[in-house]
């Protein structure tokens, strides 16, 4: 059967924005004295909202007196920083260009918060992605199915024919609480044996062969 309806996580899978969260992160815990972090830190940080990377990023976390003050310093600082070093990964907007011609419909669904969620959207897929839904307080984030759910209300879309994608166990995760097959992408914050590991349905390694997984299934 052929998926009518995809929803795709967006950092490590849509968008590399490793380099620009890490400095962000960098520059709030510089700021107050902390230890900066490496980007494979940062890499194994991200995936939970940027609440929970500030909370991994600074010693006792959220125990951490200064922890409300980093965030919203990164907060700030990721909002002017977040288009310096961020690009779709190679061949994302062809196949969702592809995908969209093809009457296949897109939505993005994240743990970063939402403004930037929209914002990062907008500037790089445009008309390509129909919905894009970020962390909000109204909002349980991923793994809860909440945000899912909510972008197949928007898109119109039926379990049968909807799939998600995304890199990571937290993606993995939100397919299974959402009653959805997911395609796991190799290219992102985390590795295939992860994903094979966590149980992704298909496991693709290039945007081109998530497009011949779409457009043939």
């Amino acid at each position: 059967m052929r998926y009518n309806n995809i929803i795709f996580d967006l950092d490590g899978t849509l968008l590399n924005t490793l380099y620009d969260l890490k400095e962000s992160t960098n520059f709030a815990l510089h700021k107050y004295g902390y230890p900066e972090r490496t980007i494979e830190e940062v890499r194994m940080f991200v995936g939970n909202g940027v609440a929970k990377l500030i909370e991994r990023a600074l010693p006792d976390g959220c125990e951490n007196p200064d922890y409300e003050s980093c965030l919203r310093d990164f907060k700030a600082d990721y909002k002017i920083r977040m288009y310096e070093h961020t690009k779709p990964y190679d061949g994302i907007l062809e196949m969702l260009e592809k995908i969209q011609y093809a009457g296949i419909k897109a939505a993005v669904v994240s743990n970063k918060f939402d403004a930037a969620v929209k914002e990062l959207c907008e500037r790089y897929f445009g008309k390509r992605i129909s919905v894009a839904i970020g962390e909000s307080e109204n909002v349980r984030k991923k793994p809860a199915p909440d945000s899912v759910f909510r972008a197949m209300e928007l898109l119109g879309a039926d379990k049968e024919k909807t799939v998600y994608c995304g890199d990571s166990d937290v993606d993995v995760e939100t397919a299974k609480n959402s009653g959805l097959s997911c395609i796991g992408v190799s290219w992102g914050f985390r590795d295939r044996k992860l994903l094979e590991q966590m149980g992704a349905d298909y496991i693709v390694d290039s945007a081109y062969e998530l497009l011949s997984l779409l457009l043939n299934k």
